[in-house]
């Protein structure tokens, strides 16, 4: 039986629509996947200074028992951050804010910490103080670089759900756009330094 020319071009066709939706649709995957696993870095990244905070504190303590109200700050700050769990498939700008914020807070209250320091000389001679605070600012690099790699991947596969044809499957299979780190508010202005 002799099948027509006709038949034929549909059944090629329907064979390369065939082939083009699976791979793409495991492009997708892997991409959201990649999203997903730069999300879990950033999350390492955090948890590692969320880490190194209680033994900056009991350092500081010792030397600066009387400044209470910042030690009692940046161990609230960091509880409030620890608390907030964000799931990476369901990571909307909403929440990402929320993340953020909470990380920022940890931020703002280790740099009143660490400003804390200038005032106590032998704290600032202390090597346990030193190497934490060496520990902490590479993990502030580390911190960064992880929002870095995070928002590109996230940037490729915002743009891949969002391109013709893909934007089809994305549709069909439900991948949703995923949301960006920012810089905090008044990031972009420079402090005000006073004499």
């Amino acid at each position: 039986m002799k099948l027509k020319t006709s038949t034929i071009i549909i059944l090629a066709a329907i064979v390369v629509i065939a082939v083009w939706g699976v791979t793409g649709y495991n492009g997708l995957v892997g991409m959201e996947e990649n999203v997903e696993g730069q999300w879990a870095n950033v999350e390492t990244q955090y948890q590692r200074r969320a880490d190194l905070i209680p033994n900056l504190v009991n350092t500081v303590k010792g030397y600066a028992a009387h400044e209470q109200s910042t030690l009692e700050g940046v161990i609230q700050a960091r509880s409030q951050a620890t608390q907030i769990k964000v799931d990476p498939s369901d990571l909307t700008p909403e929440k990402l804010a929320a993340y953020q914020q909470a990380q920022g807070a940890v931020t703002s209250a280790l740099g009143k910490l660490l400003a804390i320091a200038e005032s106590y000389p032998d704290l600032k001679a202390n090597q346990n103080f030193l190497e934490l605070q060496a520990q902490l600012e590479g993990t502030e690099n580390r911190i960064n670089v992880a929002r870095t790699n995070f928002n590109e991947a996230a940037k490729a596969f915002n743009t891949a759900i969002r391109r013709f044809p893909r934007n089809i499957l994305a549709g069909l299979f439900g991948f949703e756009k995923r949301a960006y780190f920012e810089a905090a508010e008044g990031a972009a202005q420079a402090p005000q330094v006073q004499f």
